[in-house]
């Protein structure tokens, strides 16, 4: 597996809540929606945290060190500046959810796995805004 982050940024983070032609959601519902339905569950959004967890830990260590997690913000930085969403997004973006500061639960400043994909179901149900238990472009947007 590529452990490229300009890799990840552009196919497996894709935290911009807003995309394709101004369509709210539609970056992050094409990139985590693995079956192609136009949905995205919490077994997909498990599985794609999961690989991008992977891409990052550079000495498959199973822990974000600092330094890995550094070069993981780098790229949600750049994929959410190519996707033209800005701090303005406020807790309606799904990259908010990827913070180390969300991820770390013991706040010793590395994250390992469990801690990673533990914060998987809070960041998915802040994301399902209508309780659905799926994340559609209509969770997106105003409202």
């Amino acid at each position: 597996m590529s452990k490229s982050p300009l890799v990840l940024a552009l196919v497996l983070v894709s935290t911009s809540a807003m995309a394709q032609q101004g369509n709210p959601g539609g970056h992050f519902v094409e990139n985590w929606d693995i079956d192609s339905d136009g949905q995205v569950t919490l077994a997909e959004a498990t599985e794609r945290r999961g690989d991008v967890f992977l891409t990052f830990d550079a000495d498959e260590d199973g822990v974000l060190t600092a330094e890995e997690y550094d070069l993981f913000d780098e790229a949600r930085a750049l994929d959410m500046a190519e996707n033209g969403m800005g701090k303005g997004a406020g807790n309606r973006n799904p990259a908010n959810g990827m913070l180390r500061e969300v991820t770390d639960a013991d706040g010793d400043g590395n994250v390992t796995r469990d801690e990673f994909l533990n914060a998987v179901p809070a960041w998915f149900a802040g994301m399902d805004r209508n309780g659905d238990n799926v994340v559609t472009t209509a969770d997106f947007g105003r409202g």
